[in-house]
């Protein structure tokens, strides 16, 4: 199954279980094993294979036993200055978000019309 935004958050938790499961068994540990090179318990490899959610550091640990954790640098990228930001010299990263870098300059949101 491809993970996609359509899907449910228990979906993509069952799916991410059973992907973590498969290179478990491809790698030839048991449950046992992965738990106790990972630092958890049995138990907790149990519960995130069968699609239970997890602290975000027990799911690194699982992942750097498992030969996965590089693929957390290509799921969610660093992000880098767009060209046009280089080119003008404003390659600083942001540190907040504001509303009005949502809208753009000049025009009204967007809203129901009820004059009609």
């Amino acid at each position: 199954m491809k993970i996609s935004e359509f899907l449910t958050d228990d979906a993509i938790l069952t799916e991410l279980g059973g992907r973590l499961a498969r290179r478990r068994l491809d790698l030839h540990l048991t449950q046992a094993d992965l738990a106790e090179q990972a630092g958890v318990a049995k138990r907790t490899v149990e519960r995130i294979e069968a699609g239970a959610s997890a602290q975000m550091s027990t799911i690194i640990r699982l992942l750097r036993v498992l030969g996965l954790l590089p693929g957390l640098d290509r799921a969610i990228p660093d992000a880098v200055p767009r060209p046009l930001d280089l080119l003008h010299g404003k390659a600083k990263r942001r540190q907040r978000a504001s509303a009005h870098s949502r809208i753009a300059k000049g025009t009204e949101p967007w809203s129901w019309d009820e004059d009609t």
